[in-house]
This record gives C-alpha cells, structure tokens and sequence, in this order.
C-alpha cells in the first residue's frame, strides 16, 4: 500500500510545478547564452568549420543542458515537496545485515 503523496494535493502540485516551470525558464536562458557564447567562440577562432557543424554543436549542447536541467529539477522537485517520502519499501523489515 502507498502513502499519501504531497504532490496528490492540486494546491502543492501546482505550487511545485510552477517552481519547476520558473526553474526551467532560468535554464531556458542560460542555455542561450551558453550556446550564444560557445557559438560565437567558434566563430571568432578562425577555424574552418561547415555550417552542419555550428548547427550540431548548438543543438548538442542546447538539448543536453535543456534536458540536463529538467531532469534535475524533477529530482529537487520530488525530494522538496516529500514525494519521495511517500514511496514505500516492501522489503524495508526484512533486511538482513
């Protein structure tokens, strides 16, 4: 059997979901300036390199910071609003040390 969870509550889950939506805007801009910098760096060096290039490396970093930050933030997320408290261990009274 669960527990209750606190984000079963609208009031708490919006309040967490709209931290976490605040949370991934933040990201949202320091992707762009990360991207906007390493993207700007490249160019500036000098070096010869295809426009594919340029491309792949903005969507690389873009998607793996974007997707790093909102992974993240559902871990905070659970652990903050004690989501992670309502999980219940079946085997928790038969451990053997």
């Amino acid at each position: 059997m669960t527990r209750h969870s606190p984000l079963d509550d609208p009031a708490s889950a919006a309040f967490a979901w709209g931290r976490w939506k605040r949370m991934m805007q933040v990201m949202g801009i320091a992707t762009a300036i990360t991207v906007a910098a390493i993207l700007g760096y490249m160019w500036f060096s000098e070096t010869a390199m295809s426009i594919h290039f340029y491309i792949a490396v903005g969507l690389g970093v873009g998607a793996s910071m974007m997707l790093m930050g909102a992974l993240m933030g559902l871990v905070f997320m659970s652990n903050g609003t004690g989501h992670d408290d309502s999980v219940v261990d079946p085997l928790e009274g038969d451990r053997r040390n």
